[in-house]
């Protein structure tokens, strides 16, 4: 059989290595750069250079990687993806998660209660571990969590047993054509879902309610209110029904809306029968994911947090309600299209955020709208994470609580969001 791997990263490397084990199969690698950044194998055939996936004519199946777009290749034979055949060969049942923030956060938090509960958990996906990778290793008695993102599920064929759908708002319009497509993406992993399987959605969330009831087969329920069944919480306590499970200072990770995350962990976990003392020890064993409101150090009376996955305006509206005390928040980076009408919303109404930095390609956009918050706003032109950090801890005082949650694209600067991240990360534990 005829196979291109389309898109040549981290994941184009494991659908190679997966597809180049079949026997009969010949194996073409396809990018559009003329030089991928990772290592090609030797001997290997290539189609590489602008124009790539659409001379892919005479080949049986073309292997996209998740951030390619299907409408991008130009084939006669089937377009296929690392999901799709992770999902059509899988042994154990799938908890798949997704959303526009908190997956990582939530799978992790599911993974964690699960592993607590005496299960073989493997946590796949967006998360950063390609799931063919462990594809062999999975056991029919074990659990997979997967973490899924809407170039995941773009063309998915087949939706996981038990299925998440957390808040939706408008991310990737620089990839997906319209929020349509972007939202339709992410139905698929409610849309093949059978009559013994559930889907747990966000509350509040219109997209993700349309979502949920895209498909009139399976249990649909709501996280984080009392009204359908799932787990919520009060003040002090998660419930579900007026069963308590356990007190919310389990819970390790700072912001209301991580308390809600844990509600749709707890939901899942609850409907797959695990106790409530497994449950508790599951919260308190996840300390949180890095770049997600990640705790750096204190610095001389300053608190600095890494909140660099935040690359969309919802993800840094969370963040920052996270705190109360004085904020110097640093926003920007490379556009994706965002609508950042609710963050200058927020940043107004908190009136503890007093200073706000803006870097990157979209500063200057990014500064005007950011002016009407009425607050110190600060349009600030730097080349280096040095540059932003020194000029933060400049302007910061005993008290305060600086946050790096850009709320865009990292790619203006920095090689990903793991990279801005970890060079924050680097240089405030340098000074």
């Amino acid at each position: 059989m005829k196979i291109a791997i389309a898109g040549y990263g981290i994941e184009g490397q494991a659908n190679y290595t997966y597809w180049a084990n079949g026997p009969l199969n010949e194996v073409t690698i396809v990018d559009e750069s003329d030089q991928p950044k990772t290592p090609l194998p030797e001997g290997v055939p290539t189609i590489l250079g602008p124009g790539a996936f659409e001379k892919l004519a005479d080949f049986d199946v073309v292997v996209r990687t998740a951030g390619l777009s299907p409408y991008k290749i130009k084939t006669d034979g089937q377009i296929w993806s690392a999901t799709n055949e992770f999902f059509a060969r899988c042994a154990a049942p799938i908890i798949g998660v997704t959303g526009t923030k908190g997956k990582g956060t939530t799978s992790s938090l599911i993974a964690a209660i699960f592993e607590a509960a005496g299960k073989k958990v493997h946590l796949v996906g967006n998360i950063g571990i390609p799931a063919l990778d462990i594809l062999a290793d999975i056991q029919p008695t074990d659990v997979v969590v997967f973490e899924m993102s809407s170039f995941q599920l773009w063309d998915i064929k087949k939706s996981p047993q038990t299925a998440v759908v957390l808040g939706i708002e408008p991310d990737h319009l620089n990839v997906h054509p319209d929020m349509n497509d972007y939202v339709e993406a992410k139905a698929n992993i409610r849309r093949f879902q059978g009559d013994n399987d559930i889907c747990i959605y966000h509350p509040t969330n219109d997209y993700s309610s349309h979502i949920a009831h895209n498909n009139p087969k399976g249990t649909i329920m709501r996280y984080a209110t009392s009204d359908d069944g799932g787990v919520y919480a009060n003040i002090r306590d998660f419930y579900m029904g007026e069963q308590f499970i356990c007190s919310l200072d389990a819970l390790q990770l700072l912001g209301e809306h991580n308390v809600e995350n844990a509600c749709a962990a707890i939901t899942v976990a609850k409907k797959w029968g695990i106790d409530d003392a497994s449950i508790e020890k599951g919260l308190r064993s996840f300390k949180g994911l890095p770049h997600r409101i990640e705790f750096v150090r204190n610095l001389d009376g300053v608190d600095y947090y890494n909140d660099s996955f935040s690359s969309a305006p919802a993800a840094t509206i969370a963040a920052v309600k996270s705190f109360t005390n004085p904020e110097i928040v640093i926003v920007g980076g490379t556009d994706k299209g965002a609508d950042f009408t609710e963050l200058v919303e927020v940043m107004t109404e908190r009136q503890n955020i007093k200073h706000i930095v803006v870097v990157g390609e979209i500063r200057e956009k990014l500064g005007q709208l950011l002016a009407a918050t009425g607050k110190q706003v600060t349009v600030f032109e730097a080349s280096t994470m040095p540059q932003i950090v020194d000029f933060v801890r400049a302007n910061a005082v005993e008290g305060d609580v600086v946050i790096l949650s850009p709320a865009c694209a990292s790619f203006d600067m920095f090689k990903d969001f793991y990279d801005r991240g970890n060079q924050f990360r680097t240089y405030v534990h340098s000074l």
